[in-house]
Formats: structure tokens, C-alpha cells, sequence
């Protein structure tokens, strides 16, 4: 007996994407907070860029990481709804063999992009902080270009095994993703061959590469909070704690649902596959929300200039 989702295919043309396994009746509702968060991260995203550019005295090294995280964040969030919307809206589904591939490709891509940039931003920190009076000399302009060159780059090579060998596998299964996107295990569970090599090395992408971000991250705020704790003031001291503080709270917004939903696919069986693919669609959301509000917002000189915008 053959099961109606089963083909001989080695690699189909289409994949379905099913949205939200088992909420299908509610996946309007659904969109209502998924298009909210996007549309705050657009506006968000494209005013930090509008006033780093318009303000000369914003062009340094804190305001150029920032814009490059605003374009990364404006990429990663704009790759993966407008096809969960059509998903929602129009029930939409289909998604073509190579598109799928390219939207996996620009979401983790992007994703290790953000992480780097996370990194970056926190070596800035530590610089500007601990530093001051070298901050200039160390961070110049072609310091900053070559850090972000490196940031793409890194992300770039080391996503492509991801789509080489997801092109690679024979799909004889389904061709049927219970997701709302073309995410990375989601495509490799449909392989009927052994698949190992991709989950290891997605594994040692996050067990590696993102554990040596943190660790950036981590050593770098460490010492930003020993300069802290030693500054003169009672009040010097809590407004640069209240910055920083914010500043590591977006960044465990990102690392830790992250970590969650990609762990999940591996181990994570006793999970309802509704709550997984949520999370994984509020992980990809979220930070590009959140991220001008934390670093836009708390950082006053950007925040004068908005005002300053709304005034006139």
C-alpha cells in the first residue's frame, strides 16, 4: 500500500509548507502579532538607518555596527514572513525546490550575520569603556569595514554545506515541511538517506562557532562590568550599568530561543510541534524588534535625534 504522500521523487519541484501544524483554523489570528512585530522592526530598523546617515556625528564605529545589524535584522525578518503571510492569508503553500533551499541559505546566513555583529558591537563596548582614549586609533573606519567584511564572510561559508548537502539528499518521503519556512532540519528530516552529516553539522555550528560568540561576548562584558563597578560616581556607574544591562538582555533574547529551537529538532520529540514552530517564527522576529528599541532608544544621541525629527 502506498501512502498518498509518498512519491519516487529525488528532488521535488515544490515543497508544502503546512504554517502551524495543528492551529490551521487559527492562523489568522496568528498573523495579527506576527505582522505587528514586523512592522515594528521595519519602521525600527529603517529610522536607525535614516538617522545614522542623516547625522555626521553619528558616523563612528558603535552607530556603524548598529546600522549593520538594523540591514541584517531587515533581511532575516523580510526572508521569512512575507511567505508565512500568504501562508495565513491566502493559504499559499507551495514553495519552489530552489527557493526553499535560498530562503535556508538568507535565514541562517543572517543569523550567524546577527550573531557576529553581536560580537562585534560587544568588542566596540569593551573598547569605548575600558579604553576610551585609544577607542579612535583602535576602532578606525577600515577596522570596522574589515570587521564586517569578516562577519559576512564567515556566515556565507560556513551556511553553504547547509544548502550543498540538503541539494544533495534523495527526497522519497513527503515533500510536505510541517513548518511556516524552509528552516534547515525541518528540509533534512524529509531525506530518506542517512542524513547525519547535516545534523552534525549543524551541531557543530551551534556548539562551536555560536559558543565561541558567547564566549567573545561574555569575556567582553565581563571586563566592561569591572570597569564599571570601578568608576567614581554612584550615578556614572548605574547609567553605564542600565546601557549595558539592556544591551545583554537583547542578546540573550537571541541566543537563548535560539539555541532552544535548534535543539529541539534534534531532541526535542516530546515537544509539540505547534509550540516548536511558534518559537522558532517569535526567535526569528523578536530581536529584529526588540534590537532598535534597546539599542536605538537607550542610546541618547540617536534618541535626541528622533526627537529632535519629531519636533521639527
Amino acid at each position: 500500500m502506498s501512502d498518498s504522500n509518498t512519491t519516487d521523487f529525488t528532488n521535488p519541484s515544490t515543497f508544502i509548507l503546512l504554517g502551524v501544524p495543528g492551529l490551521e483554523v487559527a492562523h489568522v489570528w496568528i498573523s495579527i502579532p506576527f505582522c505587528t512585530m514586523y512592522a515594528l522592526a521595519v519602521l525600527g530598523n529603517f529610522t536607525i538607518l535614516f538617522i545614522v546617515k542623516m547625522e555626521p556625528s553619528l558616523h563612528g564605529p558603535m552607530y556603524y555596527f548598529l546600522c549593520m545589524l538594523a540591514v541584517t535584522d531587515l533581511v532575516l525578518s523580510t526572508s521569512i514572513l512575507p511567505k508565512t503571510l500568504s501562508i495565513f492569508w491566502f493559504n499559499s503553500r507551495e514553495i519552489d525546490f530552489s527557493a526553499c533551499l535560498t530562503q535556508m541559505y538568507f535565514i541562517h546566513s543572517f543569523l550567524l550575520m546577527d550573531s557576529g555583529i553581536l560580537v562585534a558591537m560587544a568588542l566596540d563596548r569593551y573598547v569605548a569603556i575600558c579604553h576610551p582614549l585609544r577607542h579612535s586609533t583602535i576602532l578606525t573606519n577600515s577596522v570596522v569595514a574589515n570587521i564586517g567584511l569578516a562577519v559576512v564572510l564567515r556566515s556565507g561559508m560556513l551556511v553553504l554545506p547547509y544548502v550543498l548537502l540538503a541539494r544533495r539528499w534523495p527526497y522519497c518521503r513527503t515533500n510536505i515541511i510541517p513548518h511556516t519556512h524552509c528552516e534547515h532540519m525541518a528540509v533534512v528530516k524529509l531525506a530518506c538517506d542517512d542524513t547525519r552529516v547535516s545534523s552534525y553539522y549543524g551541531l557543530f555550528v551551534i556548539f562551536c562557532v555560536i559558543s565561541l560568540d558567547v564566549f567573545f561576548i561574555a569575556m567582553s562584558y565581563s571586563q566592561i562590568l569591572r570597569a564599571i563597578f570601578s568608576l567614581p560616581t554612584r550615578d556614572t556607574r548605574l547609567k553605564t550599568f542600565g546601557t549595558c544591562g539592556s544591551h545583554l538582555c537583547a542578546i540573550l533574547v537571541f541566543y537563548i530561543p535560539g539555541l532552544f529551537s535548534s535543539l529541539t529538532y534534534r531532541f526535542g520529540q516530546s515537544v509539540p510541534l505547534h509550540f516548536h514552530v511558534l518559537m522558532a517564527n517569535v526567535y526569528l522576529l523578536v530581536p529584529p524588534m526588540l534590537n532598535p528599541i534597546i539599542y536605538g532608544v537607550k542610546t541618547k544621541q540617536i534618541w535626541d535625534r528622533l526627537l529632535q525629527l519629531f519636533t521639527h
